[in-house]
């Protein structure tokens, strides 16, 4: 950075400037002084610089003098210097014009050997990228070759070696024509390929499956006719060896003789499934195998669904099992071949739905069925059927269950209607016989109990049995479609519990609905005492006769391999019983109310009477007669007459606190205590001193009124000791009535009586408010 140069005054700015100084101000008192200190100053400082510009401008004179001296004495050498720098100069020059014209001419040399160089490396490339280009067009068409053969392959119906083909392809070594846009088009067309592989072998698998459907019945047919020549040749072997007599065709005794001559029937047909072998195969390999196994089931179950027509009839029946039979021939071939492919599980879904339609259907025809012919024919057909399927296929254990009963169910409909018709059409009473011959075709008949039969074979003709004529029949009834039971039965081919479980089923049904129920019905139109009693009778021996029945059938079912047979119609027949002897009592008390409408009393009498009212004595003279003639048990006898006294006591009760009756008196209540005195002294005459008891709550109740105790009654303790059989509101309204008779006198102690019994009813009603008569 320069020295800072001072400020440089000129005589004409001093002099200016002490032109602008005044001294003396005419307006100050003192003197301006201090004004003059600047401009000394710089008048000194001008000074000081003339003085070092002097000084310095006589170095400069002295530095230019000795300078000059010095070019004067070296001005020869510098002019000597310079020419010679010239010419070094004009060489310089021509040599560089000569060296631009050597470049000039080097370049134009080195371009043109630069260009062919260019040209030469050029078609070499050209030549590469032509090799290059030959070797991947062979390559993609040595590719388009595979995948021009795959759609033959695919049209031949080689689905497999078409796959392999493409996964040949996909699994090429990396190479030049991996990197190329149409190898890798040709990657991605690989699965709309393989999707037309799959499309064909669904569609051959669809075309396998329209074969065998059209096939099926022919397999069925010929899986039939194998098993009836083989029950035929089974049948003429066990007639001639009595040991096999219990075997049947299927038994382990038959299947081993059978093994020897084993009959394939899809062999023999020549049902050929390597269109669904290789579906699998394709479909595995492509991981769509669950795709093609729920498409099969659907196909199939679409298939079974058409097999049945609507309405089926009987005659179609037959050709009906031949298709089913090959349906699932055919199906438990490809479950026993197929691996994992199919499960039981879907061969017996679709088992369990066609069975139970087929089931429907059987029904329903056999519902429209009258000739017995028609329901044996259906029978052979359904037994050729299950025995065939049963015999070639292992899921099918629930057959009988399912189709077969429809069949023995009509046999069974068909049989309680004729016990129905037995039980409605037949009068109740005793059976009889007039000889040996009459009496032990009857006892061959019916179910007795042990005791029982041995005295009726021990008693003498003519003879009355017990029972009616209904059950004779009814018994005979059942022990004929047991028969037919077993000869619809015989030759199926399944376990011996199958078979007692469908007997014990049956026979209830007929036991309960047909017999039981039938008689219950019959005896709400009954209404004369001695048939009711003969029912009751004859459910008795039914009751004893449903355990005889599963003895004597389970004795039967022993000798053939079966197991024991169970009933359970007893109880329904215990039931109708209970019915029976309600009934009886609901008949006595129909009629004693008969007797209770002649009864005439006096409610305020003026005196008390010394005899009974006169409709007792017939009333007691019918009970006693009718009671006594019934044919029952003397238990039975007892329970009427019980329930007959119980319902006497009810309505004498009913007499005392009845609304209807408005009043009463003392009097009319010891007349009603006079005749239980009688009614209680016929019981005890009669031996059945112990139905005297009924009468207690009339006793009581009446004793407290006559006796003026109802302050005692009102304590706790003696209500809960001495009355505990009096009801309060029975009670209650006995009083009311008397006070109501009390105050309608016009003697003052009657009305004071009557007084007193309104203050009775009040107390009894205040201490029991909830209690009901």
């Amino acid at each position: 950075m320069p020295p800072r140069r001072r400020a440089q005054f000129t005589q004409e700015n001093i002099d200016q400037q002490l032109q602008q100084i005044h001294l003396l101000d005419p307006s100050s008192s003192s003197e301006n002084l201090e004004q003059l200190g600047p401009i000394i100053k710089q008048i000194h400082q001008n000074r000081q610089q003339e003085a070092y510009l002097r000084t310095l401008q006589a170095l400069i004179d002295a530095k230019d003098a000795e300078i000059e001296a010095i070019c004067g004495d070296n001005y020869q050498d510098f002019i000597s210097s310079v020419s010679t720098l010239f010419t070094v100069k004009s060489y310089t020059n021509n040599l560089r014009d000569k060296i631009t014209t050597l470049d000039s001419s080097v370049s134009q040399i080195g371009r043109g050997l630069a260009e062919k160089k260019r040209a030469l490396l050029q078609s070499k490339k050209t030549a590469a990228n032509l090799d290059e280009a030959i070797d991947n067009l062979q390559a993609c068409l040595r590719v388009l070759d595979v995948v021009d053969r795959v759609g033959e392959m695919v049209k031949e119906g080689k689905y497999w070696s078409a796959l392999r083909s493409l996964e040949d392809i996909q699994s090429m070594p990396p190479t030049s024509l991996s990197q190329t846009p149409l190898f890798q088009h040709l990657l991605t067309s690989l699965p709309s390929l393989r999707g037309q592989i799959k499309d064909a072998v669904t569609a051959s698998t669809k075309q396998w499956l329209l074969e065998i459907r059209n096939i099926s019945a022919q397999v069925g047919r010929s899986a039939l006719e194998a098993m009836e020549y083989r029950s035929r040749r089974w049948r003429s072997r066990r007639e001639k060896d009595p040991m096999l007599r219990l075997s049947r065709v299927g038994s382990a005794v038959e299947t081993v003789t059978f093994e020897k001559t084993e009959y394939n029937v899809l062999e023999n047909i020549k049902v050929d499934f390597k269109p669904l072998y290789q579906s699998i195969h394709i479909y595995t390999t492509l991981d769509s195998i669950d795709e093609l196994r729920k498409s099969y089931q659907a196909d199939r179950k679409a298939q079974s669904n058409l097999i049945l027509p609507s309405p089926l009839q009987l005659s179609q029946l037959v050709s009906l099992t031949e298709e089913v039979t090959g349906f699932f021939i055919i199906e438990a071939h490809v479950l026993s071949t197929t691996g994992s492919f199919r499960s039981e599980r879907d061969v017996e879904e679709l088992w369990d739905a066609l069975v139970t339609r087929l089931t429907g259907a059987v029904d329903y025809a056999l519902k429209n069925e009258s000739d017995p012919e028609g329901f044996l024919r259906a029978k052979e057909d359904l037994m050729a059927f299950i025995i065939t399927l049963e015999a070639d296929l292992f899921l099918l254990h629930s057959v009988t269950t399912l189709i077969y009963p429809a069949a023995l169910r009509e046999v069974c409909h068909d049989a309680g209607k004729a016990i129905q018709q037995t039980v409605q059409g037949y009068d109740y009473l005793p059976m009889h016989v007039d000889n040996a011959a009459e009496k032990e075709a009857v006892l061959k008949v019916v179910w007795l109990g042990r005791s029982e039969q041995e005295q009726l074979i021990q008693a003498p003709v003519p003879l009355n049995f017990p029972w009616s004529q209904s059950f004779y029949l009814c018994c005979q009834d059942i022990r004929s479609f047991v028969q037919r039971f077993y000869q619809f039965i015989e030759g199926v081919s399944q376990h011996h519990r199958n078979v007692d479980e469908l007997l014990s089923k049956s026979l209830d049904v007929i036991l309960s609905n047909h017999v039981s129920n039938s008689i219950g019905d019959r005896l709400a139109k009954t209404s004369t005492l001695s048939q009711v009693a003969q029912i009751v009778t004859n459910l008795e021996h039914f009751e004893v006769a449903c355990s005889e029945l599963e003895r004597s059938l389970t004795s039967l079912r022993s000798a053939q391999r079966g197991g024991t047979i169970r009933l359970t119609a007893t109880p329904s027949f215990a039931n109708t019983l209970t019915r029976a002897l309600a009934r009886i009592n609901e008949l006595i008390t129909s009629k004693l109310d008969d007797f209770f409408e002649l009864s005439e009393y006096n409610w305020t009498p003026h005196s008390r009477e010394d005899a009974p009212s006169m409709y007792l004595y017939e009333l007691v003279n019918w009970l006693t007669t009718v009671v006594d003639s019934l044919v029952i048990k003397e238990t039975y006898k007892e329970e009427a007459y019980r329930g007959a006294v119980s319902y006497i006591a009810q309505c004498l009760m009913d007499f005392l606190t009845d609304r209807n009756i408005l009043m009463m008196n003392e009097n009319a209540i010891s007349n009603i205590l006079v005749d239980v005195d009688f009614l209680e002294d016929q019981f005890k005459a009669s031996g059945r001193a112990h139905l005297t008891t009924v009468f207690g709550e009339l006793r009581s109740t009446t004793s407290i009124v006559l006796s003026n105790t109802v302050q005692e009654y009102l304590v706790p303790a003696n209500r809960q000791t001495s009355y505990s059989n009096v009801k309060p509101k029975r009670l209650q309204a006995l009083l009311e009535k008397l006070a109501k008779y009390g105050g309608s006198c016009k003697d003052a102690p009657s009305r004071e009586k009557g007084e007193k019994r309104r203050k009775e009813v009040d107390a009894v009603g205040r201490l029991f408010p909830g209690e009901s008569r």
